[in-house]
């Protein structure tokens, strides 16, 4: 018998892959999880022991930071791909998850697909204003593969973004031996079918990417929701200003002297940004604090 540490690269039915320095194994998990109300998942760091004839994940290291839905531990990157149209991006599900990122130390990157069919440049433009890495790619022709592919050196990725906007078809292209499931948009319904059914994480470059069923929001650990006193603190094109306000405490959405506002005013951070913030902080606010605690 003897003790392994390794990564988990998937789980299905209760058996788990890990990949380790002495090569991969599938595992059962400790009983002894189940009771304490845990349960391994993909991206997890652990321990495996492995005997003559099993191979068991014995220990869960601590994680950095982990989704719930869908489940995915210690990822690096969220890359946030939308597609040019059918559905055309919208930028409040794309801010939605920029902030959700920049709360766990996840480093969101944006790129939008399609770019073939119609122009996304603007959509770019706005995320590189905010201090984002955004690009524009098409898995058709093959424009902007190149200086895209970079981004997975290294870490776990996740990608996500909604059914149809092309994640599958782009694991393909950036690794063809991978030969996913890819499907068309419902020109009835204005969305994709879902085609990736479990999350597994698939060798890209020098790192991993998890590919996620289709969604447009992230379940993140618990206590994930943003209350309105931290929301600015995840608008990084926010922090040059947010400190200069006349007043103590302001919220950045309509109070004279605020330097948020002043900087939208000169053209520093992109109104679409400012309009996610104010939409989220809005409904953040509506939470009464007791239910925070």
């Amino acid at each position: 018998m003897r003790t392994l540490e390794g990564l988990i690269v998937k789980g299905v039915g209760g058996l788990y892959t890990v990949e380790t320095a002495e090569g991969t194994f599938v595992c059962k998990a400790r009983g002894v999880f189940r009771k304490d109300g845990i349960r391994p998942i993909v991206g997890d760091r652990v321990a495996v022991t492995v005997e003559e004839l099993s191979s068991t994940v014995s220990e869960i290291f601590e994680r950095r930071n982990y989704l719930n839905r869908p489940p995915v531990a210690n990822i690096d990157k969220l890359v946030i791909v939308s597609g040019a149209v059918s559905p055309a991006p919208s930028t409040l599900i794309i801010d939605r998850l920029t902030a959700s990122s920049e709360k766990y130390g996840i480093e969101p990157i944006i790129a939008f697909s399609k770019c073939d069919v119609a122009d996304v440049s603007r959509f770019v433009d706005i995320y590189r204003a905010a201090g984002f890495r955004s690009f524009a790619f098409s898995s058709v022709t093959g424009e902007g593969i190149g200086e895209f592919k970079s981004v997975f050196d290294g870490g776990v990725c996740v990608l996500t973004g909604n059914s149809g906007a092309g994640k599958s078809t782009l694991l393909n292209v950036l690794e063809p031996s991978l030969a996913l499931e890819t499907g068309d948009v419902s020109k009835k319904l204005g969305r994709g079918r879902h085609t990736t059914r479990a999350v597994e994480l698939f060798h890209v470059g020098g790192g991993y990417i998890a590919d996620t069923p289709g969604f447009s929001s992230l379940d993140m650990e618990e206590g994930g929701f943003i209350s309105k006193y931290d929301l600015a603190l995840c608008f990084p094109d926010f922090a040059e200003y947010r400190d200069r306000c006349r007043f103590t405490g302001c919220s950045h959405t309509a109070e004279k002297g605020c330097a948020v506002l002043e900087a939208l005013a000169e053209g520093k951070i992109q109104p679409t940004r400012h309009e996610s913030y104010v939409t989220m902080y809005n409904e953040a606010k509506a939470v009464p604090d007791w239910k925070l605690k």
